[in-house]
């Protein structure tokens, strides 16, 4: 455990936290806004959120303070509605993105650091981390992190949630050194197993409403949620909740090897959309205990996988655990 430094920077209504090409109209003084940002110092991959089995650090948020986060996307139809939603309400949130998804859809990955939302990521492939080897465990957040940068053309924050919420202590250490914090969850929408947006919404706002706020899990995967995402920020608003907007101190850097081969990919396989046909597994990070799709690892005759590159070995053994090999 470590002291979190925070800075804080208090917002007004109106204030515009990133200009572009996507840049919403400016926000009305009854908009609910963003209450304030915290900047994250990653040094030494701190863990926050309470669902997790490792060890993590305290709360950075106030009562009825609230994080919104989302996974498994990009998703077209789904992750824009989303964006138009979080502009209208005049909010931001933290994406983390498959690195698959990120490639197949690098146009949605540029849109949603062009609004101002922060980018993380949420491995290549959406694997059950505990299940993997250590060494290709830490390939899969390497490269998905390498990934979303490429996808974004700009550096991304070393922000990672692990897929399923799996968290895996072998992997720690790893993340620790690269200085990658891990991000679970206080809040599970449950959007990945309710259908019905109306009942998705009050099951989210009751989740909330009994941790009195906290980071909270959505995915941009999910149509129900861009419908029932409306009703909940509404009510969020009328009861007084507020929004936290997080950045990072400092920049993922991603291996030169590890962009390269990612490179090579997209040269080979443009932006076809491929790569998101891979979607099993995708939006169980509530828990569910969908299998393992073992194929994802193994190369595929109609898109050619990336080199795996040996940094991940390299990296492991200066870390010299007895239990990595």
């Amino acid at each position: 455990m470590r002291s979190l430094l925070t800075v804080v920077c208090w917002l007004v209504p109106g204030l515009a936290l990133a200009a572009s090409a996507f840049a919403a109209p400016p926000c009305s003084q009854s908009a609910l806004g963003v209450a304030r940002i915290l900047e994250i110092d990653t040094a030494g991959g701190p863990v926050f959120g309470s669902v997790t089995r490792l060890d993590k650090e305290a709360s950075f948020l106030k009562r009825n303070e609230v994080v919104l986060t989302f996974d498994d996307g990009p998703m077209p139809g789904v992750t824009r509605p989303i964006l138009d939603v979080l502009d209208r309400f005049c909010v931001k949130a933290t994406f983390f993105p498959v690195g698959r998804m990120a490639l197949a859809h690098p146009d949605l990955v540029k849109e949603v650091a062009a609004r101002g939302h922060t980018l993380g990521s949420h491995t290549w492939s959406h694997p059950k981390l505990r299940e993997l080897p250590v060494e290709l465990a830490g390939e899969e957040v390497e490269r998905g992190f390498a990934a979303v940068a490429l996808a974004a053309g700009r550096p991304i924050a070393p922000f990672f949630r692990f897929p399923g919420l799996g968290d895996s202590e072998l992997l720690l250490p790893f993340l620790q050194l690269r200085a990658i914090a891990t991000f679970t969850v206080d809040v599970i929408s449950n959007d990945s197993f309710i259908a019905d947006p109306e009942q998705l919404a009050q099951t989210a706002l009751a989740a909330i409403e009994a941790r009195h706020g906290g980071i909270v899990l959505f995915h941009d995967i999910k149509p129900q949620t861009a419908t029932a995402l409306p009703i909940v920020l509404a009510t969020l608003k009328e009861r007084g909740y507020r929004i936290v907007h997080l950045r990072a101190k400092t920049n993922y850097e991603p291996p030169s090897d590890v962009t390269a081969s990612l490179r090579r990919l997209l040269a080979t396989e443009g932006t076809s959309g491929r790569p998101a046909a891979a979607l099993d597994g995708l939006g169980d990070d509530g828990g569910s205990q969908a299998p393992l799709a073992r194929g994802r690892h193994e190369k595929r005759p109609e898109a050619a996988e990336p080199s795996r590159p040996n940094w991940a070995a390299t990296v492991l053994r200066r870390l010299n655990p007895p239990d990595v090999r």
